[in-house]
């Protein structure tokens, strides 16, 4: 049976192309603009075909020569989610909002290949805004395509992470669109990270990128009046930090998955241990293996593993489109 390829825009680290390699599907090639971002995506990955550019300076000439005639089967990305929330004046489309340039660049992507699937993956609230979620829809209609979309929660499929994001389907050779089915079997944040080394703040360990961030004395004192699962609550009302987002100064409860990693977890602490966890730990959540290692400045880690798809949900998507592309020969 042929190989089937992808294409991943807007790739980051590499969460999508992880799971679409252990699925058995073939880099085509993939494209990012963040260089740091990038030489994780390359160390990892390097046999694959890595453009480091802006999408929107990929010229329509360069697109053709990259592929070199081939079919394309899967186009895969998550344009950044700028104006979305905001986005739009009534009855302006989403291509006239200079907000959202990266999407209209996606779907020029779309229009010159011609792929067999397009899979496109973003946050939750793109899929509530009905003005942007319809004009995806309708364009990718008028290139041809079928499309369904989801809101996915990654608890739900075997990761220990509550983490919803929007995913859309779209296919031109096969009406029958496949997601992947859940399993209630949902593993904790204990269950992901219990057995990695313990460390104080500051220290390191023989893992890779399991270097626990240097917090301050009063941060540590601050972080020690939390139990497993509590809050600022907790803290006494002296120093309790008085503003700022609800969702910082807790821990994490061991008995439950992980609330949503995202590009910045400094001010959510580990259920047992005085700190914040390391990128290892969140990578853990997010499903990447220890051999996966994140390169660049801390932050920067954090980012790239808050950015991207956990890779077990990507294999399972997958082997959805595997089968919807199998389906249609």
């Amino acid at each position: 049976m042929k190989n089937i390829n992808y294409i991943d825009l807007f790739c980051g680290a590499g969460g999508l192309s992880l799971g679409f390699e252990h699925a058995g599907l073939k880099n085509v090639f993939s494209n990012d603009s963040d260089k740091v971002f990038a030489e994780t995506y390359s160390k990892n990955f390097p046999k694959h075909h890595l453009l480091i550019k802006k999408i929107e300076d990929i010229s329509n000439v360069e697109i053709k020569n990259l592929v070199k005639n081939k079919q394309i089967d899967i186009l895969a990305g998550g344009p950044p989610c700028q104006g979305f929330s905001i986005a739009g004046n009534i009855g302006r489309k989403f291509q006239d909002d200079p907000r959202n340039y990266l999407f209209r660049e996606f779907m020029r992507f779309v229009k010159i290949l011609n792929p067999k699937i397009v899979l496109i993956e973003n946050v939750e609230r793109l899929h509530k805004n009905e003005k942007i979620k319809n004009e995806i829809i309708n364009t990718l209609n008028d290139f041809g395509y079928r499309v369904e979309s989801k809101i996915l929660n990654t608890s739900q499929y075997s990761i220990p992470q509550v983490r919803r994001r929007v995913f859309f389907i779209a296919s031109r050779v096969n009406k029958h669109i496949i997601f992947p089915k859940k399993n209630m079997n949902t593993p904790t944040i204990k269950d992901a990270i219990n057995d990695l080394p313990k460390i104080q703040s500051g220290e390191s360990s023989n893992i890779p990128n399991h270097i626990a961030m240097n917090h301050t004395e009063q941060m540590l004192e601050k972080m020690s009046f939390i139990s497993d699962g509590g809050s600022r609550e907790q803290i006494p009302s002296q120093i309790r930090p008085k503003s700022g987002d609800i969702r910082k100064y807790i821990k994490f409860d061991s008995n439950k998955p992980s609330i949503c990693i995202t590009g910045d977890m400094r001010k959510v602490f580990h259920y047992s241990q005085n700190r914040a966890l390391t990128v290892r730990e969140l990578a853990r959540i997010q499903t990447f293996p220890d051999n996966f290692i994140f390169f660049g400045p801390s932050i920067s880690q954090q980012q790239q593993v808050g950015n991207a798809v956990p890779p077990l949900l990507a294999k399972k998507i997958a082997k959805c489109l595997m089968e919807m592309i199998n389906e249609s020969k």
